[in-house]
Formats: structure tokens, C-alpha cells, sequence
């Protein structure tokens, strides 16, 4: 990882308004300096597996169409190239069997959609926290 600042994250959201919201999140946050959205797991692992772009993190909703973040992480912790990046999960769905399968997948956190535009802010710092505690 390149230390904590001017980090890649990498964020998969259905949800255009939490999409738009998240994103600005990441980008007035000093320790992240690109910052990428696809709508859904699939476009998540094609962008991953495109390798044209490497995210030093990942973010992943869990209920999304098409690929869920639940099956998109047991392809990205598959690959031993991929289950090298830190991925995070959040979801508004507050489900203790969704969090044991993602920490068995390896992720480093799973945190709880806010629902205030606050609360979305303090995303990246939970994740840095969480990095920081992991370094």
C-alpha cells in the first residue's frame, strides 16, 4: 500500500444518491486521492480484473443487481492476486450471517450505511482506522 494518503479506493454502489454521496466522501478526504465507482460485483471485478487500475482499497455494498458484493468477494479472495487488496463491506442491512461470511472472505471491515450525510463522511476515517490498526 502506498501509506495512508493518495490511496486508490475502489467502490462498488447501486444506489445512485449513496454513489454520489460515498464518492464525494472519499474525495474531500486527504488520504484518498482516486476514487472509482461501478455500479455492481460484476463491474467490480471487471475493473479488478482489467488490472489497468490497481485500488489500494475496496468498498462494496452487499445487496446490489446482478453480482452481489457477498459473491464478488469470494471470486476476489479467490485470486491471489486480488485478495492481496484490504476490502471493506458496507450495507444498510444490519445481518450478523452477512457479517461472519464477509470476515470469512477475509474482508477488513463491515460497516453500517449511515443515514445521515455526516455519517458518510466518517467512512474513510473508519477505514483508515482500521488500516491503521492492521499496519
Amino acid at each position: 500500500m502506498t501509506g495512508l494518503k493518495e490511496l486508490r479506493i475502489l467502490i462498488a454502489e447501486d444506489d445512485i444518491d449513496d454513489a454520489e454521496i460515498i464518492k464525494a466522501s472519499f474525495e474531500k478526504h486527504t488520504a484518498f486521492a482516486d476514487v472509482d465507482l461501478v455500479k455492481n460485483g460484476q463491474e467490480l471485478l471487471d475493473f479488478l480484473n482489467s488490472r489497468q487500475k490497481t485500488p489500494d482499497i475496496i468498498l462494496t455494498d452487499i445487496n446490489m443487481p446482478i453480482l452481489n458484493g457477498i459473491d464478488a468477494l469470494r471470486q476476489i479472495c479467490d485470486d491471489d492476486q486480488l485478495n492481496k487488496i484490504p476490502a471493506f463491506v458496507y450495507s444498510t442491512a444490519i445481518n450478523p450471517i452477512y457479517e461472519a461470511k464477509c470476515m470469512e472472505l477475509g474482508t477488513k471491515g463491515f460497516l453500517i450505511k449511515p443515514y445521515s450525510l455526516e455519517g458518510f463522511d466518517d467512512i474513510p476515517n473508519k477505514i483508515i482506522e482500521i488500516l491503521e490498526e492492521h499496519e
